[in-house]
């Protein structure tokens, strides 16, 4: 689950603006009994999940005008967001097949099928159809929020702040104060500012709880990041109750874990859906408490990544997953080391520069730590926990800090 995701679901009004008066094309069924669509259900158990979802005939994209072929696109990315159900990836793919990878496909559309492989963690060519539908509609706030993502997510900060400006010019000063703020709070920049600033926005937010969930948990990762674990817990917390968030719960779990409350983690966890991350964390969770379930999510990881390997999938997009499991649960840290390395040429958040450096750490690789060290360095990013794990590092983010 990345960053993206959450712009995207909070921000998704923005791309509808183009389609606001489209009427979508009405489908009429063949017979009194005929299925059309079986809205889906978001449930903790994934093999649940898919028993519940039979379509007996799905409305096809040929059927649709841009403006619906849009709305079902975003329903569908909304699900395999919040599910982990990847097939409705591919569902999305399918509405917006008539446009995809056309030169002259609606610009809402072309910035869909970005999201939809930002999604897939196909990041190049997302990135590709970003700036292509930008440089015909400059003004497109969603394509600016998406780019801004991607670039940090591979630690182009500068790129990101570039992005952000251009949300601000499109109209869109919450979004893009936020786009700036995150991207600021990477880069260590007067962590107490930034974080102000954040407060302000959550303020202004206090009537929209997908707003105010969304901005709360970016100041959570920010005070993470700056060293405030308990004021981070807090934050996501708050998220949470707002509004609840996958990416966010993730995140939440993410933080008991590394500050040895396994119980907690599992708490935080105990709604969402069984994604991939989520089973992961439940089975680390599981281990560190001594319960032998922790076995059982490992065989269910291992099983995963047989399917994908049968479907044709390249298992290497999940290295961040790939890495912890064998870091958490397989005790191989060399292993866990070379994925993690690997799983930095796609991306670059700061989890995934942990669970390199933490792997090299674990593994005792002097070299390797010193070269993670001086590409963290070159990025600009800024973050207490990488610090405390590489002694002598600055870090202006862990200054302070407490």
């Amino acid at each position: 689950m990345h960053p993206i995701l959450r712009y995207t679901a909070v921000a998704a009004w923005l791309a509808t603006m183009q389609f606001h008066a489209a009427a979508a094309t009405a489908v009429q069924p063949v017979r009194d009994d005929e299925v059309l669509e079986v809205l889906p259900l978001v449930t903790r158990n994934r093999p649940a999940m898919a028993a519940a979802l039979p379509i007996a005939k799905a409305v096809t994209a040929t059927t649709l005008s841009p403006g619906a072929a849009a709305q079902q696109a975003r329903e569908d990315i909304s699900v395999a967001r919040q599910t982990g159900d990847t097939r409705y990836w591919g569902r999305a793919q399918a509405v917006l097949a008539p446009w995809w990878d056309r030169a002259d496909a609606p610009v809402d559309l072309a910035v869909l099928q970005a999201t939809v492989q930002q999604g897939r963690h196909e990041f190049d060519a997302s990135r590709q159809v970003l700036t292509a539908a930008l440089a015909r509609a400059p003004g497109h706030a969603q394509g600016w929020l998406n780019l801004a993502s991607l670039e940090r997510l591979s630690a182009d900060y500068a790129k990101a702040l570039s992005a952000c400006d251009a949300v601000a010019r499109a109209g869109q000063p919450l979004y893009a104060q936020a786009c700036t703020l995150e991207t600021q709070s990477l880069q260590g920049r007067n962590a107490p500012a930034t974080q102000q600033g954040l407060q302000a926005l959550i303020t202004s937010a206090a009537t929209d709880a997908g707003q105010r969930s969304w901005l709360l948990s970016l100041l959570a990762e920010s005070q993470e990041r700056a060293g405030q674990d308990r004021a981070a817990a807090q934050s996501y917390a708050g998220s949470l109750a707002a509004q609840a968030d996958l990416y966010t719960a993730i995140a939440y779990s993410d933080l008991q874990l590394r500050t040895g409350k396994p119980a907690q983690a599992l708490q935080v966890l105990a709604a969402s859906p069984e994604t991939d991350a989520v089973v992961l964390r439940r089975a680390a969770a599981w281990r560190a408490l001594g319960d032998a379930r922790w076995k059982v999510g490992r065989d269910q990881l291992q099983t995963r990544v047989d399917e994908l390997k049968r479907r044709g999938d390249d298992p290497a997009l999940h290295g961040r997953e790939l890495a912890l499991a064998a870091l958490w649960l397989d005790d191989q840290p060399a292993a866990a080391l070379v994925l993690a390395r690997r799983n930095l040429l796609l991306q670059r958040e700061p989890i995934d520069w942990w669970v390199a450096v933490r792997s090299a750490q674990a593994a005792k690789d002097p070299a390797a730590l010193a070269e993670l060290a001086a590409a963290l360095r070159a990025t600009g990013l800024q973050d207490a926990r990488l610090a405390a794990l590489m002694p002598g590092t600055t870090n202006a983010a862990s200054r302070g800090a407490k």
